[in-house]
């Protein structure tokens, strides 16, 4: 049966490198005694860093962690090893000219899928697109915990791909793009910036700093990144950092540029709240921080930077960025990474599996003669949107579930569309449970009659066995295609524009 497959979902899992004696992953420092704008040496905004100390002491911190060579190794046998759901490539070179390296995980690795066909198990059908995801490790370079994490993950992946139900949803539904080492020569110096002593995570354009946009004094590791994202449709992302346990969503900064402590939602508050808090929730224990409540937390309001990725990834980008905490010290010892990742790995998969649950996903086509269109896809309330592709016309955009949603459709020279939808399931996770809470809402009699089950999770793996979202869409001069199955009752919206 021909289903859609949702967009790539890119999980960048990025593992900054900082100075052994900072203490925040994101950098800079907790507190500052200016309230006003930011000079350009304040230590909130630098992207220049001062000199490391104590380098003996990270230096017998390190000894168990991957060298870059033994990582670009690893990355290689993984290659070989699961070359049939795996593609290797470089997005680009660091300053030293060590190749930024990616592994990208899919049940059709390198490939555009031009059939919209998915099946996961032999009992789920489901309407569904393919979606890419980021995860991106060690941004900073003394913040390593990232990169062996990642190259974890997807050796999990490739060992139960068509074993475990949740590894096997995720490569045939997810372009997964994981870059373990955006900092290589950081890593290589037991520092937190990059080989020209640079903050990578203070290097990118921002809305609130216009005087971090000019591109002469851009990183080589930035600027391969900025290129990367914007040739490519990610819909989510997620950058790994070490020095505090917490999941940190947008905004990072302020309007006015300042260091003040202030909560500043972005248009999706409700959804990067939804998306920490599922990281949050399935991991060991996180969610039970007596410092951030609920374990995740606003970036302006725990300390404002400047410069960021995530912010620069959500409006440039289009693409939903998380920034993870993962590890209360920066330099765990080697023989703690993988209770760590056990830690973290419900956390990862669980975040990945929800840009397949949730969210809006479908098609654009016109209505004289059928064919794709990369229109626009705009939430109302939200300034930011979505493209879809001018290949399939396919969109894809996250959202909170068990909310209601005005999406509207438009491209120059046809008239615009506006849909009204109703997420109708919200998913609770735990580490703790073996079951993953569905609540569905439902409104049409067929759909009052329908029962979602709860899915117990597979002794072997203790991972929940996802059912998919139901999407409750209310008409508004649109088709809708339905297939239901006995775990699956998802609607994709197809919209036709006029001209």
């Amino acid at each position: 049966m021909e289903l859609f497959k949702l967009p790539l979902l890119v999980i960048s899992l990025v593992a900054f490198l900082s100075a052994p004696i900072a203490a925040l992953e994101r950098g800079g420092k907790r507190e500052s005694k200016s309230s006003g704008p930011l000079e350009m040496d304040s230590t909130i905004f630098s992207r220049h860093l001062l000199k490391d100390s104590q380098p003996q002491k990270v230096e017998s911190l390190s000894h168990g962690y991957m060298s870059n060579a033994a990582l670009e190794e690893a990355i290689s046998e993984i290659g070989q090893r699961c070359g049939h759901i795996s593609n290797i490539y470089s997005i680009g070179k660091s300053v030293k000219g060590f190749p930024l390296l990616v592994i990208e995980i899919s049940d059709k690795p390198g490939q555009e899928e031009a059939e919209p066909a998915f099946k996961f198990t032999a009992t789920v059908q489901c309407v569904l697109t393919v979606t890419e995801e980021l995860f991106i490790g060690n941004v900073h370079g003394d913040e390593p915990v990232g990169r062996e994490l990642l190259v974890r993950l997807a050796n999990w992946l490739c060992n139960n791909y068509m074993k475990d139900p949740l590894a096997t949803l995720i490569v045939n539904n997810v372009h997964l793009h994981i870059l373990p080492s955006m900092n290589p020569d950081g890593f290589d110096m037991r520092r937190r910036g990059n080989a020209n002593n640079v903050d990578l995570n203070r290097d990118f354009p921002d809305q609130f700093y216009p005087l971090n946009d000019g591109l002469a004094q851009r990183q080589p590791e930035t600027k391969a990144i900025i290129k990367w994202v914007e040739g490519r449709k990610f819909t989510a992302s997620a950058s790994l950092h070490g020095g505090a346990l917490v999941a940190n969503y947008p905004w990072d900064g302020v309007q006015d540029g300042s260091s003040r402590k202030e909560y500043f939602a972005c248009p999706d508050d409700k959804t990067f709240r939804y998306m920490a808090s599922v990281y949050s929730r399935s991991h060991y224990n996180m969610s039970l921080s007596k410092e951030f409540e609920g374990g995740i937390v606003n970036g302006a309001l725990w300390y404002p930077i400047y410069g960021g990725m995530q912010d620069w990834n959500y409006i440039n980008g289009g693409c939903f960025e998380l920034t993870l905490e993962i590890s209360d010290e920066k330099w765990p010892k080697a023989d703690e990474l993988p209770t760590l990742f056990e830690y973290n790995r419900i956390s990862m998969l669980n975040l990945v599996a929800s840009l397949v649950k949730s969210g809006i996903h479908g098609r654009i086509f016109a209505s004289n003669n059928g064919g794709p269109l990369p229109a626009s896809v705009i939430i109302k309330g939200s300034d930011y949107g979505v493209n879809a592709s001018r290949i399939f016309g396919d969109f894809h955009r996250m959202l909170a579930p068990h909310e209601s949603y005005e999406v509207a459709a438009s491209m120059p020279g046809f008239k615009s569309k506006t849909t009204k939808i109703s997420l109708g399931i919200k998913l609770l996770f735990s580490y703790h449970s073996p079951y993953i809470r569905i609540i569905p809402v439902l409104s049409t009699k067929e759909e009052r009659n329908f029962q979602v089950p709860e899915t117990k999770a597979t002794t072997r793996t203790k991972e929940p066995h996802f059912s998919s979202m139901i999407f409750s869409i209310e008409l508004q001069a649109t088709n809708v295609n339905t297939i239901p199955s006995p775990y699956c009752f998802v609607r994709l919206l197809i919209i036709r524009l006029h001209c």
